[in-house]
């Protein structure tokens, strides 16, 4: 069996940069233990697999470890792929996924993600996850993920983790985000997922679900723009609409190729 696989850099207008996600059209669902097995193989944060039928795109996204119920970067490189080399002809993507309907709107600047908001709530810091940092936060929150909030951009550059506790979290499909106000950009963020083979995760769409709720409140408007300062980096535009989020960003194409399956 022979399948098309492309690699796409989403959140950022340069490849090498942003957030690295491989996208699989299939013709029919193919059985879950191979999907997994394939993005395992492809060793990037997350493989999107999608199938177009009569009832609209149907989407799930793959770590080389499970399946995950909301990623951003690889839906936008999933749209960026039917745009640009499937030629798509509406400018308006509607995914089906376990997160329910998702819209992606295409335009000259980009992508924009409507997400739903996951306004994270004050909560305590586990034990494991005090232990593995050498900064402690000023505030601890959690929706999916847990969202640790640092006084400046400096913290979140400087985190360091102790893997030996980190890794014995349990989060589910969850992970980390640690976050701060930014120099040049209304807030920053990183984001690491316990016991993952891609440890820090480039750019991370889905952990804006919660973060812009929460910077919105904090910073009294609803329009921002963050940086995931990750070594690749990656940048995007948020907007908060009711109990939606939109996140916008830019993609491009670093290869195409084929996948072939015994």
């Amino acid at each position: 069996m022979k399948l098309p696989v492309y690699q796409i850099d989403a959140f950022t207008e340069n490849i090498f940069c942003g957030n690295p996600a491989c996208v699989v059209p299939l013709q029919e669902w193919l059985p879950d233990n191979l999907l997994l097995k394939i993005a395992k193989e492809n060793a990037v944060a997350e493989t999107a697999f999608f199938i177009i039928t009569p009832e609209g795109i149907e989407l799930r996204w793959f770590t080389p470890e499970y399946e995950i119920d909301l990623c951003g970067h690889a839906t936008l490189a999933t749209a960026h792929v039917l745009k640009e080399i499937l030629k798509y002809p509406e400018e308006e993507i509607i995914f089906q996924t376990q997160s329910g309907k998702l819209r992606v709107q295409a335009g000259n600047s980009g992508y924009t993600l409507n997400f739903p908001s996951r306004n994270p709530s004050l909560t305590e810091m586990p034990e494991l996850l005090i232990k593995s940092l050498n900064l402690q936060p000023m505030e601890v929150l959690k929706a999916r993920d847990f969202v640790l909030v640092y006084p400046s951009e400096e913290d979140i550059k400087n985190i360091q983790i102790n893997r030996l506790y980190f890794d014995q979290l349990e989060l589910g499909t969850g992970g980390v985000i640690f976050t701060s106000t930014g120099h040049d950009c209304d807030f920053v963020s990183r984001f690491f997922t316990p016991k993952a083979s891609v440890f820090e995760d480039p750019v991370t769409g889905s952990a804006h679900c919660s973060l812009i709720p929460y910077w919105s409140q904090k910073l009294g408007k609803n329009e921002m723009f963050a940086k995931q300062i990750s070594d690749r980096g990656g940048e995007l535009y948020c907007s908060l609409k009711d109990d939606r989020v939109l996140i916008s960003g830019k993609a491009q194409i670093f290869s195409s190729g084929s996948l072939f399956i015994n």
